[in-house]
């Protein structure tokens, strides 16, 4: 039995550097990357490195550091504030999206098909993660833990003289992680405002490159005007759009709305069905000469302008009464283009309109239709990111992200979305336990998990034959489940004890399960089934791929009983020679019994056994 386990997560250092070497071995100098060697490979003059256009902030060696560090945290499953945690495949996770980021690492890199976030604006009042790069795992946990009077304990006001540094430095390890989690055809939209807009769009052109930028869209965000304002009411926010390839990433088109289908008509009763007048020139071209019709009617181009068909083309629409001389049939000919015969649905624009994608006061009344009403300033309407959402879900079972998931919207869009199309999109929503100054939610976490339980069960009662997921498993950050090595001269032989069993004390079966899962690259959306064997749980995750048995205590005597019903498990789900096996190393009462177990299920097929 073997041994294994990382405490830390994904090494991106060590990845990154094995694929540099694997591309260019020369590069390898004494086991690191000669980066003078790099650049010389790349065609770049080192001597010209300082002079590269790009955005600069003090911090941001330090921001891309962090990004790279691996951390020791992981998740721990609540079942208690979870909706339907059996059958359920959304995930809700409570804690600092920096650290949940980097857990997700391995079990969702290039699986997310969207990315949404609505990251604080650096408005000077709303919230600015702070991260210690020594450790942001114990600054998360020890903030969590002081907020003194629901009081927020961080700020960044414009007389720090860091400002904007501050909010890069936050900004930027994020999204870094998070482009390692979009699938190839996937993409990230990103709400800001004036604030910061400019410096966002630079990291992003560094981030997931220039060439992935999409566009900058315009939401119409109020439907008043603020006289009070000092200069111009602001009445609008962008949304930035980056794809992670855009060599693979597609939109999907908007359905028409009923004045573009009005357009629409068919007074000559056309077989075809209904359709439109469209010009037969165009801008561009070579040909500009004239065209004679069956009728006797005479066309050419107007001045500066092309034929859109040549002759042949023509000829063929004239045939077939799919050229339009007006009502008096005297008038100028124009094509038909038929509903039936366009693509499906028009170019999305870059300006949303309040009317179509709705606007504050409507994500207000979102949330007052739920009785949550009051709690947040500014949230995003569901209207939004169902557009969103309409954009870029193509799949029946795509992933959605929200790491700054604030008030649920993108939880409570995805839910819609799955509703009105019968389909089966998951999310998974991270949220801070920011404090709010509410008398029913001390953290705005609480609010989250409320606001999507509720708008479940809202869409469950309009259609109740609906047997969508409405669920969601909920999990906290936290430290590792084993016990980190921090012995000194002093507390040698109080960590020598420990490590008779290097388990933290109140750690659970499924504390342990779920940090295996992450660790392995597992999704933590899929079905887990336990067993007991003469009173020891074993469990089965995602049918066959993985068997633990995290039992404290494993008696010789039943050894035999264990590995049986294992055996038998096993055989019944057809899993296969690649099931991994766990137990925890001191939990057998002997060696003896520990070596009956692995010679049982070794001769069965079960070879690859682990013990932690």
């Amino acid at each position: 039995m073997k041994k294994e386990f990382k405490l830390i997560s994904k090494d991106l250092i060590k990845e990154n550097k094995a694929k540099l070497k694997s591309l260019f071995p020369e590069t390898d100098k004494d086991g690191e990357i000669d980066v003078v060697s790099l650049l010389s490979l790349l065609g770049v003059d080192n001597e010209e490195q300082n002079e590269c256009f790009g955005l600069n902030w003090a911090g941001k060696k330090e921001a891309k550091k962090i990004a790279l560090k691996p951390t020791t945290a992981t998740l721990r499953p609540v079942k208690r504030l979870s909706n339907a945690w059996d059958t359920t495949k959304n995930i809700f996770i409570e804690g600092d999206n920096l650290e949940v980021l980097k857990v997700l690492q391995k079990s969702y890199s290039t699986k997310v098909k969207l990315i949404y976030i609505d990251p604080p604006y650096n408005t000077g009042k709303d919230f600015v993660y702070s991260d210690n790069y020594n450790d942001n795992l114990r600054n998360y946990l020890e903030k969590t833990k002081q907020f003194e009077n629901g009081e927020r304990l961080t700020t960044n006001i414009e007389k720090s003289g860091r400002y904007h540094a501050n909010w890069l430095n936050m900004i930027y390890p994020r999204l870094s992680l998070a482009r390692n989690l979009l699938r190839q055809d996937g993409a990230i939209f990103i709400s800001i405002d004036d604030n910061e807009y400019d410096n966002l769009k630079k990291v992003c052109d560094e981030i997931f490159g220039e060439d992935n930028f999409v566009a900058s869209v315009i939401w119409h965000k109020k439907y008043t005007r603020s006289n009070d304002a000092s200069w111009f009411s602001n009445n609008h926010d962008y949304i930035l759009v980056y794809a992670k390839n855009k060599d693979y990433f597609t939109l999907n088109n908007q359905e028409r709305d009923e004045s573009q289908l009005k357009a629409y008509r068919n007074p000559d009763n056309h077989p075809k069905g209904v359709w439109k007048a469209t010009p037969l020139h165009a801008k561009s071209g070579t040909n500009n000469s004239s065209f004679t019709f069956k009728n006797g009617v005479v066309w050419a181009p107007p001045k500066g302008t092309y034929r859109r068909f040549n002759d042949e083309s023509m000829k063929k629409m004239d045939e077939n009464e799919e050229i339009w001389f007006g009502e008096n049939g005297k008038q100028i000919p124009q094509r038909k283009s038929f509903l039936s015969e366009v693509k499906d649905g028009v170019v999305p624009v870059t300006i949303w309109t309040y009317q179509e994608v709705g606007h504050t006061h409507e994500a207000n009344n979102d949330l007052k239709n739920l009785s949550l009403g009051g709690v947040f300033d500014n949230p995003k309407p569901v209207k939004l990111l169902r557009r969103i959402l309409d954009l870029v879900i193509q799949s029946d079972e795509d992933l959605v992200l929200d790491f700054f998931a604030g008030s649920g919207t993108t939880g409570h869009a995805v839910l819609e979305k799955n509703l009105a199309e019968k389909k089966n999109v998951r999310y998974i929503c991270v949220q801070l336990p920011e404090p709010i100054k509410d008398k029913k939610y001390q953290k705005i976490s609480d609010f989250t998990i409320n606001r999507l339980l509720k708008a479940g069960e809202m869409l469950k009662n309009e259609s109740s034959d609906w047997v969508g997921d409405i669920g969601f498993r909920v999990f906290k950050l936290d430290t590792s489940n084993i016990r980190p090595w921090e012995a000194t001269a002093e507390t040698l032989s109080e960590q020598l004890d420990a490590y008779v069993s290097p388990i933290l004390e109140g750690r659970s079966e499924e504390d342990l399960l779920t940090e295996l899962m992450l660790k392995r690259g597992i999704d933590l959306s899929v079905n887990v089934e336990t067993r007991q064997f003469d009173g020891l749980t074993v469990s089965c995750v995602d049918g066959g791929k993985l068997f633990t048995c995290f039992t404290r205590q494993i008696p010789a005597s039943s050894i035999e009983v264990l590995t049986k019903g294992i055996i038998d498990w096993h055989k019944s789900l057809k899993a296969g020679k690649d099931t991994v096996c766990y137990f925890l190393d001191d939990a057998f009462e002997n060696n003896v019994a520990k070596t009956n177990l692995c010679a049982i299920l070794e001769q069965h097929g079960l070879t690859n056994l682990h013990s932690l």
